[in-house]
């Protein structure tokens, strides 16, 4: 008996794989451009380095703010591909810290090496939103979705039952995400404050704001 040979199988394979490996000379080609030239680099610019057509920019991944949220989970994630949350590097080594205190000091260290490239790129979006809907979609999404991501952390700092008995998840997930916008960063960076120092200054008002006073202070002057 004739084995029958599977081939329209075998060629959607093919092309499945073809695509894949398409989409992601695409994103390796627009994070390349967007966190060295910006917002402003022009699609046709991402297609020639990824040696594509620009439509096949749009069908792969989709408009310039569908690709920018891309790259900037390919930065959150430090990975070739976007990463959601769960399953970025610091978000992981985060939960797995013991203390209110060390999952501070974890965060806000990585966000003093993050924002400096993802800021510019939100902030961007941002103001294209103000003109463009679809800038505008995604830009509301991106803080809707750090809003979500900011309960995670608050509720995971309350798992070490080291936080202030007087604000709630929500409260706490608020200033979290109020303070780590790409808004305050830029404000701060433009008195001339450093990327270090930012993440120093979160590290310490999260701890003084959010920690119950009787796990970080060490002093009678009140010391962290």
């Amino acid at each position: 008996m004739t084995r029958t040979v599977k081939r329209r199988s075998y060629r959607s394979e093919v092309r499945a794989a073809q695509a894949a490996a398409t989409r992601q000379a695409i994103l390796l080609a627009a994070r390349e451009l967007f966190t060295t030239e910006g917002y402003d680099c022009p699609i046709a610019r991402i297609a020639e380095r990824a040696d594509v057509a620009v439509d096949t920019i749009y069908t792969s991944v989709g408009r310039k703010p569908a690709l920018v949220l891309a790259v900037i989970d390919m930065v959150l994630g430090d990975a070739d591909l976007p990463l959601p949350a769960e399953q970025r590097g610091y978000v992981q080594r985060i939960r797995a810290a013991a203390g209110a205190r060390e999952k501070i000091a974890m965060y806000s260290g990585a966000l003093a090496h993050l924002l400096p490239v993802v800021a510019p790129l939100q902030e961007a979006l941002r103001d294209a939103g103000r003109k463009d809907p679809d800038c505008a979609d995604t830009w509301a999404r991106l803080l809707e979705r750090r809003a979500g991501n900011m309960l995670l952390f608050a509720q995971d700092l309350r798992a070490t039952g080291e936080l202030r008995d007087d604000l709630d998840d929500q409260e706490v997930a608020d200033v979290v995400w109020s303070t780590n916008s790409a808004e305050y960063y830029s404000l701060m960076s433009r008195r001339g404050w450093s990327p270090q120092q930012f993440g120093t200054h979160l590290e310490d008002m999260w701890t003084r704001m959010l920690v119950d006073p009787a796990v970080w202070v060490t002093s009678p002057a009140g010391g962290a």
